[in-house]
């Protein structure tokens, strides 16, 4: 039994305010978001199949990483729904922007928390998801490990 990890690096922009927060992080601003999805299992060993040699098709990876976080968060600015932040993003969603409102503080640390449940809720049953690495700035970013959280 060889277990494996593979490891695929997404990009996409969010714009966000902390509700509360001390500090400038308060006020809407954005980021260019750097998702790195790890996941691990056993290649594929049946030669006749496609994928054979695989633990999971890249292109099978990015097309759930892409419906269930890039594509919804990407040009989007995301509010915590219990905060007085609800007002400003009915204004902008009044206004045609695309907004998210979430039940939770939108800090790196909480978005990897949902990532990680919305990610492992798609992957087939031969594949575990085993990290994510959210990166918000050069020099910042939150990591989730399955192992952390079992």
């Amino acid at each position: 039994m060889n277990s494996i990890r593979i490891t695929k690096q997404f990009s996409f922009e969010t714009g966000h305010a902390l509700y509360g927060y001390d500090g400038k992080c308060k006020n809407v601003h954005g980021h260019s978001y750097k998702l790195n999805v790890t996941v691990i299992g056993e290649p594929i060993s049946d030669n006749t199949n496609v994928k054979f040699g695989m633990v999971i098709d890249f292109s099978d990876l990015k097309e759930i990483v892409k419906e269930e976080i890039v594509n919804v968060f990407d040009h989007a600015t995301v509010f915590n729904k219990n905060t007085p932040h609800v007002e400003l993003a009915k204004e902008l969603k009044d206004r045609g922007h695309n907004v998210l409102l979430v039940d939770y503080q939108p800090t790196s640390e909480m978005m990897v928390i949902d990532f990680a449940k919305k990610i492992k809720g798609r992957l087939p049953s031969t594949i575990t998801l085993h990290s994510l690495k959210l990166q918000e700035t050069a020099t910042s970013f939150a990591e989730w490990f399955a192992s952390d959280n079992d």
